[in-house]
């Protein structure tokens, strides 16, 4: 995640989970969404917008109705949470080499803040997002429960 706040200041922090772009007053945000330099919602009136892994799509993104994608599945869930504007935008599924940005719209009267799993950053104007493949991890899990098993679980209610 790379931001960038109403003051010019630059923020980057990593996720494993997703990134999270949440209001931070009573008003809802208004957002707009680029992937690869082209602008695919011009406005987006929502409480919020997230952007998981496929680690992250049983927490926060389940949470906000959005896929649950297979662990190793090459591809990023964009949800919105509480959206008003478009109605019935339900999100989107994306190739995991997509480059999203956010733009915050009118972001003086309607701040936002960009959750990168647990690194917050307040009143940004705009966030940059994509999956760097440079960074390695090692998961651990219980032998006995597979993470595709608990995946399939969760999606049948198991």
């Amino acid at each position: 995640m790379h931001t960038v706040t109403q003051t010019g200041s630059v923020e980057e922090a990593l996720a494993l989970n997703e990134v999270s772009l949440l209001r931070q007053l009573r008003q809802t945000a208004k957002l707009r969404v680029s992937v690869d330099g082209r602008v695919r919602l011009p406005e987006l009136i929502c409480d919020g917008i997230l952007i998981s892994t496929p680690a992250g799509s049983t927490a926060y993104n389940l949470s906000a109705h959005g896929p649950i994608l297979p662990i190793d599945a090459d591809l990023l869930a964009l949800t919105p949470i509480s959206a008003f504007r478009p109605r019935r935008w339900r999100g989107a599924i994306l190739p995991h080499r997509a480059k999203v940005r956010f733009e915050i719209l009118e972001n003086r009267k309607r701040p936002v803040s960009a959750v990168a799993d647990d690194f917050e950053v307040r009143d940004v104007s705009a966030v940059d997002v994509a999956e760097d493949r440079s960074i390695s991890m090692t998961m651990l899990y219980d032998r006995g429960h597979s993470l595709d098993d608990r995946i399939l679980a969760e999606q049948f209610n198991d």
